[in-house]
């Protein structure tokens, strides 16, 4: 059902990627709680509880493009868009598939690319009250130094972090924001070990997304826990 109140509601609308997975779920819990509106894409729809969430392939341009005017249709443009869409897998190097290679960057570094550009375009064209937050999820490997058998995931996530700075550059003055999360190991409720909480890695979602985070732009946040 379309919602009528979204294009005079005040309340921005949260655009969460990967809404079903373990840490969209919880950011899209966590701005529910702060009180936004929240929208979900993943690769299955679901109309049960909060968020409704919307099927789309991340790395298809097509597919993209096709969700994020559906969600503009039936929601609004959505102010802030939160890609946590990612993959993760290790194998020596001269084991690598090209194949395999290629699904790593089309997964972590090509979904952030589409996923951005489409976010983007409807904010340029809305008559939009809320400024822009579009944050990605990077990595340690891809933020301070590749590590051993992961060189395709250093590599995309790597290319995360720079197509932030590129994209902030872009929009600096604009009011439009863009930043790069820098995880370690993700820490989820039922886990113990080194690494952030995933609801660590929310909060600063959060906070970027809040108006004291209207001053950062282009950042990476290292969160790599204790």
């Amino acid at each position: 059902m379309t919602d009528t109140a979204s294009s005079t509601s005040t309340v921005p609308l949260v655009l969460v990627t990967g809404a079903r997975g373990r840490l969209g779920t919880i950011i899209a819990d966590s701005f529910l709680d702060a009180g936004y509106r929240v929208v979900g894409l993943d690769r299955s729809a679901s109309d049960e509880g909060q968020p409704s969430i919307m099927a789309f392939d991340a790395t298809d341009e097509t597919s993209v493009r096709s969700a994020f005017e559906r969600v503009v249709r039936e929601k609004g443009v959505p102010s802030i868009v939160i890609h946590t869409v990612g993959m993760w897998a290790m194998s020596p190097f001269t084991e690598t598939a090209l194949s395999d290679w290629r699904k790593m960057m089309e997964v972590n570094l090509t979904s952030t690319f589409l996923v951005f550009r489409e976010a983007l375009r409807h904010l340029q064209q809305a008559d939009h009250s809320v400024a822009g937050r579009l944050i990605g999820i990077s990595s340690k490997q891809g933020s301070i130094r590749g590590m051993a058998q992961q060189a395709a995931y250093s590599a995309s996530k790597a290319g995360v972090m720079r197509l932030v700075e590129a994209l902030s550059a872009e929009v600096a003055g604009t009011g439009t924001t863009a930043h790069a999360i820098a995880p370690s190991m993700i820490l989820f409720d039922d886990e113990e070990g080194e690494g952030v909480s995933a609801r660590d890695i929310a909060a600063h979602c959060l906070h970027l997304a809040s108006e004291a985070g209207a001053s950062l732009n282009g950042a990476t946040l290292q969160a790599f826990g204790m």
